[in-house]
């Protein structure tokens, strides 16, 4: 602390060079943030699925649809504590561009497949005896200002583009899990049979199920495989988990991608801050001398110099998460829904401010070991 005055007396000097410098911690803090909370986003599905899950799809693509008959085959399955089904709705809210997840679901497995999802009792009953009732997220909620009572017309169904359908809201779930998923929208299933055309009739998008136990996993994915083996409708079962991470993938390696592009940006904020540092050192050859000769001491004058370089690193990454504290959940809203929920956690806030401080003292640990080696003598000399 006693080189703080100093510090920021050098840091004044060129404003122009420090606050640019600045500049470049937060952009590369900003952008490590932002593509952090994506890498977290994809991961997450896969991070909290439940172990006693299974998700049930058409073994020939996950878009092609399984007959409703397998429902009650598979709940007599022994290890299977419940099932229930969804399918694609695709759907929007007043604009195209209004889009979030809809699904019919099953409405007395639901809960007991997805426990995790709570909806308050007395919205849960009253939704069951609605036959156009519907459940939202609270996200989607809160995205639109939807409040339990609303009247909601989706249009643009994927399913069926035959005018709005009509939905009373009857509740809004939240999510037990952090950053859980609370963008979707329910309706009844037997609303949705009985308006969609002939050719949807009977059949599912998918399948999931609860197990007794997540050990009875793999045993019953193969019974259910095998049983509808060389059937019109083959089946592909997997747990909630690789499905989750098989979802990802269809973007590519993002995993990848981030490091790729987090490690470039490092490594280009490296060089700018040690050729910064660099220079401010060589312009100071003459007051370092100065320094030496009046007393500091050759570790004196590395601590001094690494200070620096630590002060415009600790100042640029808080300006950086900041920013991205601020903007991350605005422009994950902006995603309307094609993305998991953004979420900026206090561990990748620190993770971000660990690597801008390793990046600080690296970039001026050269300068500031050839300020602590000059010779009095000679830098006078020069000067």
């Amino acid at each position: 602390m006693k080189f703080l005055p100093l510090i920021l007396a050098n840091l004044s000097r060129k404003k122009i060079r420090t606050i640019l410098t600045i500049g470049s911690f937060a952009v590369a803090l900003f952008l490590f943030a932002f593509l952090a909370a994506i890498k977290s986003a994809f991961n997450r599905g896969s991070e909290i699925a439940g172990a006693d899950r299974l998700v049930i799809n058409n073994r020939v693509s996950m878009i092609l649809p399984l007959p409703l008959s397998y429902r009650d085959q598979i709940a007599h399955i022994p290890g299977v504590h419940a099932v229930t089904h969804y399918n694609w709705f695709g759907g929007t809210y007043k604009n195209p561009r209004n889009f979030f997840p809809q699904y019919p679901i099953d409405v007395e497995n639901q809960p007991l497949v997805m426990p995790e999802l709570k909806v308050p009792a007395e919205q849960w009953q009253a939704f069951a005896r609605d036959r156009q009732g519907a459940i939202v997220g609270a996200a989607t909620a809160k995205r639109f200002g939807w409040k339990v009572g609303d009247h909601i017309p989706i249009m643009n169904s994927s399913i069926d583009s035959k005018g709005p359908w009509e939905f009373n809201l009857d509740g809004i779930y939240h999510s037990d899990h952090v950053g859980g998923n609370e963008t979707a929208f329910w309706f009844q299933w037997d609303y949705f049979e009985e308006r969609v055309p002939q050719r949807v009739k009977g059949n599912v998008g998918w399948y999931v199920l609860k197990l007794e136990a997540p050990d009875d996993a793999v045993r019953v994915a193969k019974t259910i495989d095998n049983l509808f083996a060389n059937s019109s409708f083959e089946t592909k079962t997997e747990t909630e988990s690789a499905f989750a991470a098989s979802m990802a993938k269809q973007f590519g390696n993002i995993e990848f991608l981030i490091i790729t592009i987090g490690s470039v940006v490092f490594f280009t904020l490296l060089l700018v801050t040690g050729n910064t540092m660099a220079i401010s050192v060589r312009e100071r050859i003459g007051e370092i001398a100065v320094f030496k000769a009046i007393g500091f001491t050759d570790r004196s004058i590395l601590f001094f110099i690494l200070g620096e370089a630590l002060a415009l690193s600790i100042a640029g990454s808080t300006l950086g998460i900041l920013c991205a504290a601020a903007a991350i959940p605005a422009m994950g809203a902006g995603l309307n829904g094609l993305l998991p929920r953004l979420v900026l956690s206090s561990s990748l806030m620190l993770m971000g401010m660990g690597f801008a401080i390793v990046v600080g003292i690296a970039s001026g640990l050269l300068p500031a070991l050839g300020a602590m080696r000059l010779r009095v003598v000679k830098a006078l000399r020069e000067v």
